[in-house]
């Protein structure tokens, strides 16, 4: 008998068969790489003081500057390098902290129910009311614009949908037999949700992580356009705000808005895809749609059909 392949090998084995997957990782792991390494790929330190012209603002993009400069005089294509740093940090942490309040909220409503239930969800659907980007937009003008207050405002509002999902998963989880199995052999609560509940759970908390990583990373982008970003660091939004406000639409610097734009949907769209593809390899129950299955069984009836036609057809044609 051979061995089966490890739990990890066999995921890659099937997720890189998702074409649409791969095309998320390979998006997604780019704009990493770029941004690790922006000390090594950027051509010009943005964050140096420079002499700048007029000659300097909003120049062209040619052999000293592959995408042009900006309003004060600074490569464009270095400070877009440098800016996926502050959306790809912003966009895991603020995900980070989302998540795990979501999942405690929605694993601990969803085992206990009862008083506690009610009270969790009671709060979350109160949150879910509220609207979330103007609130952050409130939060992050009340307090300082820095890069922490946002990746804390971000994550602690936005958690609601991830409870509710991951509650409504514990509750389905809850009801198996191994579940009440290991009640009547007397496994206590923790022991049950650690390894009973929480590794079920676990695939639909790391696809909503990936989908929640590019809602972070959009709000930023939002926030940093409005001029709530954090000055000292530069970023996509920022970039964005500046050339809207500092007239190169009207200098016709195309480049300006272009590449920070491109940025943004870049990422957004590889954690899309990423998280539907994941979505698609951790949950097999999408590839048995209920339409597919109908479409299977009308092709069945079909078939036969056609075959008690042909029986019936030939007795005529003999006779």
């Amino acid at each position: 008998m051979s061995a089966s392949p490890p739990p990890v090998r066999g995921f890659w084995r099937t997720f890189r068969r998702n074409k649409m997957g791969m095309v998320g990782v390979i998006m997604l792991f780019l704009a990493i790489f770029v941004a690790v390494l922006a000390p090594m790929l950027a051509p010009y330190d943005p964050y140096a003081p420079t002499r700048v012209t007029i000659d300097d603002i909003y120049a062209a993009p040619g052999p000293a500057h592959l995408l042009g400069t900006d309003d004060a005089g600074k490569d464009v294509l270095s400070n877009f390098i440098y800016g996926a740093r502050v959306s790809l940090i912003v966009g895991f942490f603020a995900s980070f902290i989302a998540i795990f309040i979501g999942g405690t909220i929605g694993i601990l409503a969803g085992f206990y129910g009862g008083k506690l239930e009610n009270a969790l969800m009671r709060f979350t659907d109160i949150m879910l009311v509220i609207p979330d980007f103007p609130l952050i937009v409130l939060l992050v003008a009340l307090t300082k614009p820095s890069l922490v207050n946002i990746i804390l405002v971000i994550g602690l509002l936005g958690w609601t949908g991830s409870a509710r999902l991951v509650r409504s998963q514990t509750l389905s989880v809850k009801q198996r037999k191994f579940v009440l199995r290991a009640r009547a052999i007397g496994a206590s609560n923790a022991h049950i949700i650690r390894q009973h509940i929480f590794p079920l759970v676990l695939p639909l908390i790391v696809v909503n992580t990936v989908l929640v990583i590019s809602l972070a990373i959009l709000n930023e982008s939002v926030l940093s356009f409005l001029g709530l970003s954090d000055p000292t660091k530069i970023s996509w939004g920022q970039m964005l705000n500046f050339a809207f406000t500092r007239g190169a639409m009207s200098a016709g610097a195309w480049w300006a808005l272009v590449m920070p734009g491109l940025g943004i949907v870049w990422l957004v769209l590889g954690c899309t895809l990423l998280g539907q593809g994941l979505e698609q390899v951790l949950n097999p129950r999408l590839e048995t749609h209920h339409l597919s299955v109908g479409s299977k069984m009308v092709a069945r009836m079909m078939g036969i059909k056609e075959g008690t036609q042909e029986g019936e057809a030939k007795p005529a044609a003999g006779d």
